[in-house]
């Protein structure tokens, strides 16, 4: 299977997460999506398979030297909930030419507002029909992952130290690495498939937390109001 079709298979599953489910992972359609990369990579022989109850899926493909070095790849199932993540239709542009991509009647993808896609001009694309998400944020890293392990299994004149691969739910909705067991994971340093030019590689990262603040102002009748009403918008602006 090449790493398209893997791909093309897994965007059919709608694996959104949701910012307002309190369960991991946060939605049921996510954890479906697990058992299914699971019995694939226990079909491609790979030991240590395991899934937890939170979808966290583990699995290693032992070294075959005397490398003692473990080296990890992780990426993520679940799609964004901004957008439509169900019945997605994937279309192929063979050869693109580098103008505005059309995915329906009323959407296109143009070259002026993602001058990017230029880049790939002369290569082929794989966009939706504009109904949904694509899922490529990161289907694509599994089906990379997942195909590289399999081609280093089969060609095991390749040498390479232990690796471990890891798939989280949720990491769309900042939860991603909540429930990941570092520990039992056991890598000496991973690297994160997710997005990204060929041959780029990030190695900074911002921090982001969420907060929610309530201000509390003080309401006086306007009469008596000087120097006593507290406006909340204003100390708002200030916080």
């Amino acid at each position: 299977m090449t790493v398209i079709d893997r791909f093309l298979e897994y965007v059919k599953f709608d694996t959104t997460s949701n910012p307002e489910s309190i369960t991991c992972p946060s939605t049921d359609t996510q954890l479906t999506f697990a058992k299914f990369l699971e019995k694939q990579l226990i079909e491609l022989g790979l030991i240590d398979v395991s899934l937890d109850k939170n979808g966290y899926i583990m699995a290693t493909l032992p070294t075959n030297t005397s490398n003692n070095t473990t080296i990890g790849f992780i990426a993520h199932m679940d799609t964004a909930p901004a957008f439509n993540g169900k019945n997605v239709n994937p279309k192929i542009i063979k050869n693109y030419d580098g103008k505005d991509i059309k995915l329906n009647d009323e959407i296109t993808l143009k070259v002026t507002d993602f001058p990017e896609i230029m880049d790939y001009k002369g290569q082929d694309i794989i966009t939706t029909d504009g109904n949904s998400l694509l899922g490529a944020d990161d289907k694509a890293g599994i089906a990379e992952i997942i195909t590289a392990i399999e081609y280093l299994k089969k060609h095991d004149e390749i040498k390479r130290p232990t690796i471990k691969i890891g798939f989280t739910p949720d990491e769309e909705i900042g939860r991603g690495a909540d429930k990941f067991d570092v520990k039992k994971f056991g890598a000496d340093f991973a690297y994160t498939v997710d997005g990204g030019k060929i041959g780029e590689l990030q190695y900074e990262n911002f921090n982001a937390a969420y907060a929610k603040i309530s201000v509390q102002g003080r309401n006086v009748h306007p009469g008596e109001a000087k120097d006593k009403m507290i406006n909340a918008v204003l100390l708002a602006i200030r916080l």
